[in-house]
């Protein structure tokens, strides 16, 4: 059996038919109303299975040979196809993964696309998924036949637009670059896949792009494939967006501000060229040549002599003024000395760490908000001399936070390490940590339903960037309120790095005799006993988004006489049926009921108390993504007033600081 292994992505929105064609087009929404990944498509045939049938079983019999074919894919192109079984039960399917993903990371993501598959298209004969990482699809008709048949394709766009004066010109530097990136990938024989980088201005130093296309594709295929999806989708959705992508089951694009994929660029373009000269004067003759070749001659003796001159007195002050790099490329990030920042530019910034420019003040030390000379606002951590936090794990947060970059994590500007100044620069998050906002009986009513769906949604997918689409694998260990900082439209990204823990691809948990975290959020098998895992994540992420059902702070009950709390609580309404007395009172006027039940049983599920027991971050996504998908019933989770001794209680108690998404749309064509 040949297999090849690929990529997809899907989402379902609209519906609009004609005889033509057929166009499922979500509409234009801001970018967190677009599902996180997978997306799914499902039965682009016209039948269903029956459970325990033939063809479930031939489904079942690919889902486990597909996952090691693509891993070890001779060359390593990532890539298998393959059918199983007769007709009328055969099963076709493709799978492929990004270039840049390592096999083992390729073979479980293709595995756990079966399984999404099979959840979110259940008992569909047809089913297409895509996933950050990979892409599958399988039928009950012979679509591998047709190499060129790049249908059901998805589109996704970022909700932010560049700026009016630079819109046309970053349109054009993106295009090109697309382009030349989609080139690339065409002549690349082996794996036709390809990735680039041009510059462009200040506020946008790099444009990123990745192409690839299925390997048995001839080269002029390819090219063919992705110019079609390169002409009808870059003006129609993307003119003046920062990011945009277009996923088929045979050829994929995709552009960005940031870099998103693994390693440095395949290809490199240079800058857009700078303002033509000034037009010229018509050539001189005779006398009017000698001053027109003296007289520059001249005065660029005299510049040199005064740049001279100048250079030693203006040789510090440079230093001392450079710009902030906004925009810090994660894999040139190799120490800290990439990184540094100027301790006189930061005092002016914060107006020399003003009282009236705190934002607020944690264990680690006191954050200020600032305002650069070109206007850029900053948060300042200012690290307490007596600070917890000491250089290694102020080296954590640094390489940590530096070279990882997604929507749902808040970006490290730069670090100053003077005059035993320890100080860490990010950038400002306006509407400050959501636990100012949703335990003040005043502000909570800022967050209405869809605020609170954006926050959990973004929250999940940058856990799961965390734990599996990074090129590092990441544990959190104390996420929490306020290490969810909010952005002007109530977009999350996780804060405070400084208590992380990088583990291996393959490791499954760490221990630790130094437990650090805050008490309410630890899960019990890291408080009692220093065992960390991505299940600890998820055990704070269902905190989490029972507090956010519910508008109460679990550390609430801690200290009451009662001490009793708030997952004891939840989990005695939840059994009793009685959970809609726990809801937020504010919601209930607004937010659907079965959605809230949802929340709620998905946070139950991500505080069980056998972490096996937790789904991993992906399963969280597809449960929150999906309207079909069935949930489980969560099983009893361990309370704190009972599991926690006091020993345990954080070491960071937090007074804590105060403080891009896609819309997206799938287009569907009749076979």
């Amino acid at each position: 059996m040949t297999m090849t292994l690929r990529r997809h992505l899907t989402l379902s929105y609209c519906l609009a038919a004609s005889a033509a064609a057929l166009l499922l087009v979500f509409p234009h929404a801001p970018l967190a109303a677009a599902q996180p990944l997978p997306w799914q498509l499902c039965n682009d045939t016209a039948g269903n299975y029956t459970e325990n049938s033939a063809y479930q079983a031939n489904i079942r019999r690919l889902a486990t040979a597909f996952p090691d074919n693509v891993s070890s894919s001779s060359p390593p192109a990532l890539f298998a196809t393959g059918a199983a079984g007769t007709e009328p039960d055969v099963v076709y399917a493709l799978a492929f993964c990004r270039g840049d993903a390592e096999p083992s990371v390729c073979a479980s993501c293709v595995n756990m696309a079966f399984q999404w598959a099979q959840q979110l298209c259940a008992l569909n004969k047809g089913a297409t998924l895509y996933n950050e990482l990979c892409t599958l699809r399988y039928a009950d008709w012979d679509f591998l036949i047709n190499t060129t048949d790049n249908r059901g394709r998805y589109i996704a766009w970022s909700y932010e637009n560049v700026s009016a004066t630079t819109a046309a010109a970053f349109d054009a530097a993106s295009g090109r670059l697309v382009n030349a990136t989609a080139d690339y990938a065409a002549t690349d024989a082996v794996s036709h896949f390809g990735t680039g980088e041009a510059g462009f201005d200040e506020t946008y130093p790099m444009i990123y792009s990745l192409a690839q296309c299925t390997p048995d594709m001839t080269a002029a295929d390819c090219r063919t494939c992705l110019g079609d999806i390169i002409r009808r989708t870059r003006p129609k959705y993307f003119a003046w967006k920062k990011g945009g992508r277009v996923m088929g089951v045979r050829c994929v694009f995709r552009f960005e501000t940031y870099p998103f994929f693994i390693g440095r660029p395949l290809l490199q373009l240079p800058g857009p060229p700078g303002p033509p000269p000034a037009n010229m004067a018509p050539p001189a003759t005779g006398r009017g040549r000698v001053l027109a070749i003296a007289v520059p001659l001249a005065a660029a003796i005299l510049a040199l002599t005064v740049a001279c001159f100048c250079f030693s007195s203006r040789r510090i002050q440079a230093r001392k003024t450079s710009r902030i790099p906004y925009s810090t490329h994660p894999d040139g990030i190799q120490s800290i000395d990439s990184l540094l920042l100027d301790l006189s530019t930061l005092r002016a910034a914060t107006d020399n760490f003003a009282e009236s420019n705190k934002l607020g003040e944690g264990g680690f030390g006191a954050v200020y908000k600032g305002a650069l000379s070109e206007g850029h606002e900053i948060a300042v951590k200012r690290l307490s001399l007596g600070s917890k936090q000491g250089v290694e794990e102020l080296k954590t947060e640094l390489v940590l936070v530096a070279k990882l970059q997604h929507n749902n994590l808040v970006r490290l500007v730069g670090v100053c390490l003077e005059e035993e100044e320890k100080l860490l620069v990010y950038e400002y998050m306006p509407n400050r940590s959501l636990d100012t906002v949703l335990f003040d009986s005043q502000k909570s009513k800022e967050l209405d339903w869809e605020k609170r769906l954006r926050i959990v949604n973004g929250v999940a997918r940058g856990l799961q960037y965390l734990h599996e689409e990074s090129r590092l694998k990441i544990v959190h260990r104390d996420l929490k309120p306020s290490n969810v900082l909010l952005d002007f439209d109530y977009n999350p990204k996780i804060s405070d790095f400084g208590l992380a823990k990088l583990v291996d691809r393959d490791q499954t948990q760490g221990v630790t005799c130094h437990i650090a975290g805050t008490y309410g959020y630890m899960a019990p098998e890291y408080a009692m006993r220093g065992r960390y895992s991505v299940k600890s994540d998820v055990f704070s992420l269902g905190v989490l988004i029972l507090e956010i059902v519910t508008g109460k702070k679990n550390s609430s009950f801690a200290n009451s006489e009662e001490s009793v709390g708030l997952l004891s609580l939840v989990w005695e309404h939840w059994t009793t049926g009685t959970i809609e007395e726990m809801l937020d009172r504010f919601l209930g006027r607004q937010a659907p009921q079965d959605q809230m039940l949802k929340l709620v049983n998905i946070g139950l599920l991500c505080v069980q108390d056998n972490p096996a027991n937790r789904p991993t971050m992906s399963s969280v996504n597809i449960m929150l993504s999906s309207n079909t998908a069935s949930l489980q019933a969560p099983s009893r989770p361990t309370f704190y007033s009972d599991a926690y001794p006091r020993a345990f209680q954080s070491t960071s108690k937090s007074k804590a600081i105060m403080s891009p998404n896609e819309a997206s749309l799938t287009e569907l064509e009749p076979r």
